[in-house]
């Protein structure tokens, strides 16, 4: 793999990983519910969710895109819809204000944190629209597969693993300002107009991003 072409999949995971969607939502709830400490079991499911669904991406559908340019240009609009949907929902959610942090939540076990965060991101849309529309861009169909693909799940498990360790550390220590219902409505314009931003800059993606 060319240096330039993962140093752009570096750049582009890191901006993915900064997005907000329910990895990002669960791990600042459960920052607040248990700490940052307890809430590494949670992120670790969250990355065995990530490598099933980039595993899928790189290996099977996104074969299918490298050889298709009607099906990346098909998917490639179906995700940016998406994210424009999902951005313009965000910024019109109704908020309440919410009492302590964790009141109400259930204790959970390290395994049901581990199982939960699994499950949380190998079912979110976000993520495998993400995957399938942009991972394979960066695969060069004439080198080895399977390298390539450990390299580019490598440095989106460590990216990812920062961030949302970032999202709980930062829900912990804002926990009493986080639960005015001023904060959470300026929560979500800020990341519903994200999730816009990035839904329109999918549509100018190309597939001959890997070129130069």
């Amino acid at each position: 793999m060319a240096w330039h072409i993962w140093l752009a999949f570096f750049v582009a995971t890191w901006l993915i990983a900064l997005s907000p969607g329910s990895g990002a939502v669960l791990s600042m709830s459960h920052g607040l519910a248990y700490g940052v400490r307890q809430t590494s079991a949670t992120i670790a499911g969250l990355e065995l969710g990530l490598l099933l669904v980039q595993l899928i991406a790189g290996a099977g559908v996104g074969a299918l895109l490298l050889a298709s340019a009607t099906a990346f240009t098909i998917v490639k609009g179906l995700g940016a819809a998406y994210l424009l949907w999902l951005g313009w929902r965000q910024w019109r959610a109704p908020v309440l204000a919410t009492g302590a942090a964790g009141a109400g939540q259930p204790r959970l076990s390290v395994r049901q944190r581990v199982a939960l965060g699994a499950l949380t991101n190998a079912t979110n849309p976000k993520s495998i629209v993400f995957n399938v529309a942009v991972l394979p861009q960066f695969i060069d169909p004439q080198g080895p597969l399977a390298l390539q693909l450990a390299i580019l799940m490598a440095t989106s498990v460590g990216v990812d693993l920062i961030v949302m360790h970032g999202y709980a550390a930062l829900a912990a220590r804002l926990s009493a300002w986080m639960r005015s219902v001023r904060a959470r409505r300026a929560q979500n314009r800020v990341f519903g107009g994200v999730l816009m931003a990035m839904g329109a800059g999918l549509l100018m993606v190309d597939r001959a991003v890997r070129a130069g």
